[in-house]
């Protein structure tokens, strides 16, 4: 492998928020260094700390790994480029955007594949269509999903300055603020990150955005109980969690973890209740059936043993998945997967007013 070779690779990896030119041509490859089988390089990052420095270094990285052949290894980083500035730590970023923040409620889920980006969405819009000031930040980081269901991908954030840092404008649609790794990611590309770069990079699109005045920040946060998680819910200042679910048994286990991740003296954060989703099938054309094709009151009998109240009950309707994937959350309709998300809405409001 040769420095050119590397800089060819590196002119892939585009800056969203630099006019969408790349590392190579805004001068931010402070070196490259080949040393046997191993390559290193360096990001260089001004004294103004960039709001994407976590994505931009993550994406270098997912560069050479697609790219070095096999038995080569890659190590990127990123470094102050004015040695004489005060080096801010990443686990330093301040709350001061969440100061007028109302409440923050954690989505979650013990498990992938029960609809969690999909209720945090609906309620989402849900809390706005009842009249209030609503934002999502996007925590899964691995597999972002937000800006597909909101029909805003390809839209980038754009950053304004505060003092000597820079602040990422959410996007806006349907009365809410949306924040996703998403809008910095281009499509189909593969984050590779260790868990303490993905953490410092969630907390980026959380503590780094200019909220300003929220009545519900909601967190749709990654499926499972890592290292992602707990640093997550220790860092930021949440109300409280709502955990996701489907009426299967064998889900039980999955929610039981999450709830006691949630419940650890070292994490002790309070649990707002259980949702069920994909509750019943109902036909579209048939809107007074229900079909418990995947077993029936699974979600009530669940928070009845773990002493949770159960918040409310999603239907199965198609329009939920053509809704999600055309863009268009189904909180928005008034069919019945729609007035069911905007009671969901009202009972959590009505929990923290």
């Amino acid at each position: 492998m040769t420095e050119h070779e590397i800089y060819t690779f590196l002119r892939e990896v585009h800056h969203p928020g630099k006019q969408d030119r790349d590392l190579v041509d805004l001068g931010m490859v402070d070196s490259i260094e080949i040393e046997d089988s191993k390559v290193t390089v360096t990001l260089g990052f001004p004294k103004r700390r960039d709001p994407l420095t976590e994505y931009l270094v993550g994406a270098a990285r997912a560069c050479l790994v697609r790219h070095l052949p096999e038995g080569v290894t890659s190590e990127v980083k990123g470094v102050v480029t004015d040695e004489q500035s005060p080096k801010k730590k990443k686990l330093e970023l301040n709350k001061d955007q969440l100061a007028e923040v109302r409440h923050i409620i954690g989505v979650a889920s013990g498990k992938g594949g029960v609809g969690k980006s999909t209720v945090a969405v609906n309620l989402a819009c849900a809390l706005a269509r009842l009249g209030f000031k609503v934002g999502l930040a996007d925590a899964d980081v691995y597999g972002p999903s937000v800006p597909t269901m909101t029909d805003t991908e390809g839209m980038v954030p754009e950053a304004v300055k505060n003092g000597e840092e820079e602040l990422i404008i959410p996007i806006e649609k349907y009365g809410v603020k949306w924040m996703s790794i998403g809008y910095f990611a281009e499509k189909g590309q593969a984050l590779i990150w260790r868990g303490p770069m993905a953490c410092n990079a969630l907390k980026q699109m959380i503590l780094q955005v200019k909220w300003d005045e929220l009545d519900f920040l909601l967190i749709d946060m990654p499926p499972g109980t890592g290292d992602i998680h707990i640093s997550l819910v220790q860092d930021i200042p949440m109300d409280g969690a709502v955990i996701v679910t489907t009426p299967q048994a064998v889900a039980l286990a999955d929610v039981e973890k999450g709830v006691n991740m949630f419940r650890n003296p070292n994490v002790s954060k309070p649990i707002l209740g259980l949702v069920e989703n994909m509750a019943w099938f109902t036909p579209e054309e048939h809107p007074d059936e229900k079909y418990y094709i995947f077993g029936k009151n699974g979600g009530a009998e669940m928070a009845s043993g773990l002493g949770l109240e159960l918040l409310g009950q999603i239907p199965l309707v198609q329009s939920i998945r053509e809704s999600g994937d055309a863009g268009e959350p189904a909180s928005l309709s008034n069919r019945p997967d729609g007035i069911a998300f905007v009671e969901l809405a009202g009972r959590i409001a009505k929990k923290l007013s």
